[in-house]
């Protein structure tokens, strides 16, 4: 109990995956605070329950652990919180062991290890109705007999689903000074595992026949490579494939708009920030919000199916061969939706060296910030046709520059491990859940909070450097005498001007220049940059309500497209990267090698694209 107040601490624990926070979430509602572990980057998470008996409860969701046996910082922080000696935490009074209802196998070894602290504890059975559906079936009694304390059902993702829990939490409070069960703890914890699953649960024998099926050939060091490059590949076809009717809609809407504003405001500087700015900046960013969709519906439905787990054991030799641990794959493949997340997740990663060089690599996955650039890019310069008997041109291009970063990230870890003293390899734990159908409620929950993330991030932050960019556009307003367009003489301008001249060997104009600047803040705003750029540099009204891609496919070469492609592959173009970088590793120093060798690399990998395709005639 906390020394100040008569409020009990309850802490919940459990592996990873197995709903922790999103229990936390639903007891706890908005009543919560987040901040960071005293001395570490490791995330703390704290809230207030108040249960319908009238007791109050301080809520803690500890870091997800496999075991009490730390192998990484986040599982030492656990044991140590848990014992009560964690520096500055207090002990919690009751602890509340959360596990996958649909994978005892794995966590139920964990709630032994649990027990054995002697603490008062509850186990909450968590998404009990996936069990259900999947024939498995538990007999929460029994297992409450054999295991000496609490079980209850849970489902964190439904409305009253922790109503049980909060309920148990109740009981176990009013009794929590009884005597406890004495528990021996030198059992064999996997032994006392295998029993408890005979006595308590009963699984489906078609299960485990498909599970063992599947896995004959999607875990195959051949065909499950193979399986992997094929599911990728199409990933991205369908990306395209799929995305361009309701961006055609998009963008003819963005159009139209943009002339109705413009036809019913006086020409000055409010009509050409509303129609320039805001209209053109926010409609060239918000027409790739389909195929972003598209690329996270096809992750989440993988993520359900429970195919991404194995994906990393298919890897793992790989990645070990590169300088990396197999452990790298679901922080980096968290760098597909951003890195920022991506280098956090580092966290879980016990070996020190190995965790520095998988947050120096996860800026180069693909994060979804780029496609917007990316689309509009492939979109300008690479022909819409089928090629190899049915598959799009533009999808096979956009497929070579996700594996470019992927190639380049194992490529530059490779070129650490060199350097590194300790080449040591550390063996990959993972848990691989069963397969099952996606669910699609879920599905829609997930794609709803992406989209509403992406279009936050095109009201926020893209809108507000919008805005500034055109005031950076629009003044000082060109003088009397001017010889050339208006757009030459204002702050933007020249700061482009000055700017081309370092980057003219790789191609780019001034235009882009100026796009490059506010894209440190977000890669996607060089999309509404350009659009706003290009909009104020229109020679007549008609020209500016013109979509951004027939504007520059008419103003750049292909050598240009192309260089710019490649440039996106590296360029450290995100502050927040960076400061995520600085917060997980506590040294400037590493947050400027970062960024310097990835400045280098995109300067580099653009000038010899561009050399390159000069030369070739695309220029």
């Amino acid at each position: 109990m906390s020394a100040a107040t008569d409020t009990l601490r309850l802490a919940l624990l459990g592996n990873p995956n197995s709903g922790k926070t999103a229990l936390f979430n639903q007891l706890t509602g908005s009543r919560q605070k987040v901040a960071n572990y005293a001395g570490v980057t490791v995330e703390r998470k704290e809230g207030r329950l108040h249960s319908p008996s009238g007791r109050s409860y301080a809520v803690l969701d500890l870091p997800g652990a496999y075991s009490l046996k730390p192998a990484s910082l986040d599982e030492a922080i656990t044991r140590d919180l848990c014992r009560g000696f964690y520096p500055g935490e207090a002990a919690p009074d009751v602890l509340v062991c959360v596990v996958d209802a649909t994978n005892l196998r794995l966590h139920l070894r964990f709630v032994l290890e649990v027990r054995q602290m002697g603490k008062p504890m509850i186990v909450a059975l968590n998404m009990s109705d996936a069990a259900a559906r999947r024939g498995i079936a538990i007999d929460r009694e029994a297992l409450e007999r054999e295991l000496g304390v609490p079980v209850v059902e849970t489902v964190a993702g439904r409305h009253h689903g922790a109503r049980a829990l909060v309920e148990g939490i109740d009981q176990l409070a009013a009794h929590l000074h009884a005597p406890g069960v004495q528990l021996a703890d030198d059992a064999d914890l996997h032994a006392e595992t295998r029993r408890l699953l005979a006595a308590t649960v009963s699984m489906p024998t078609r299960t485990a026949k498909v599970d063992d099926a599947l896995d004959r050939w999607l875990l195959h060091p051949l065909f499950g490579l193979l399986t992997l490059a094929v599911v990728m590949f199409l990933i991205f076809q369908a990306v395209y494939a799929w995305a361009t009717p309701m961006m055609d809609l998009i963008e003819a809407g963005t159009a139209a708009l943009g002339e109705w504003v413009g036809s019913r405001m006086a020409e000055g500087p409010l009509a050409s920030l509303l129609v320039d700015g805001i209209i053109a900046g926010l409609g060239g960013v918000i027409v790739f919000l389909p195929q972003i969709l598209i690329l996270f519906a096809f992750i989440l439905a993988l993520e359900e199916s429970g195919y991404l787990p194995r994906a990393a054991f298919l890897l793992d030799r790989l990645m070990a061969g590169a300088g990396l641990s197999g452990r790298s794959f679901i922080p980096l493949l968290s760098s597909f939706a951003c890195a920022i997340p991506g280098i956090m997740a580092t966290r879980s990663i016990q070996d020190p060296r190995d965790r520095l060089a998988t947050i120096l690599v996860a800026p180069l996955m693909t994060c979804s910030a780029r496609l917007p650039v990316y689309a509009l890019l492939i979109g300008a310069f690479i022909p819409s046709r089928e090629v190899w008997g049915g598959f799009n041109l533009q999808g096979l291009v956009l497929f070579g520059l996700y594996m470019a970063g992927i190639l380049s990230a194992l490529a530059v870890s490779w070129v650490m491990k060199k350097w590194r003293r300790d080449k040591g390899e550390h063996p990959l734990m993972l848990e691989l859940p069963s397969y099952r159908l996606p669910n699609l409620r879920d599905l829609g929950i997930g794609l709803y909070e992406r989209g509403m993330i992406f279009l936050k991030r095109v009201g926020g932050i893209i809108f507000a450097l919008t805005v500034l960019l055109w005031v950076l556009l629009s003044f000082p307003a060109a003088p009397a005498d001017a010889t050339m367009p208006a757009i030459d003489y204002s702050f933007a301008g020249r700061i482009g001007h000055a700017l081309a001249v370092v980057f003219a060997p790789l191609g780019f104009n001034w235009q882009i220049c100026i796009a490059l600047i506010p894209g440190l803040a977000a890669r996607e705003v060089a999309v509404s940059s350009l659009a706003t750029v290009y909009a104020l540099s229109a020679a007549d009204d008609e020209a500016a309500t013109l979509a951004l891609t027939p504007l520059i496919q008419d103003g750049w070469s292909l050598a240009t497209g192309l260089s710019l492609l490649v440039w996106f592959i590296y360029a450290p173009q995100c502050i927040a990267t960076w400061a995520a970088i600085k917060r997980e590793t506590g040294s400037w120093k590493t947050m400027a090698i970062a960024a310097g060798y990835l400045f280098a690399l995109a300067y580099l990998a653009s000038l010899l694209t561009y050399q390159v395709a000069v030369r070739l005639g695309a220029g």
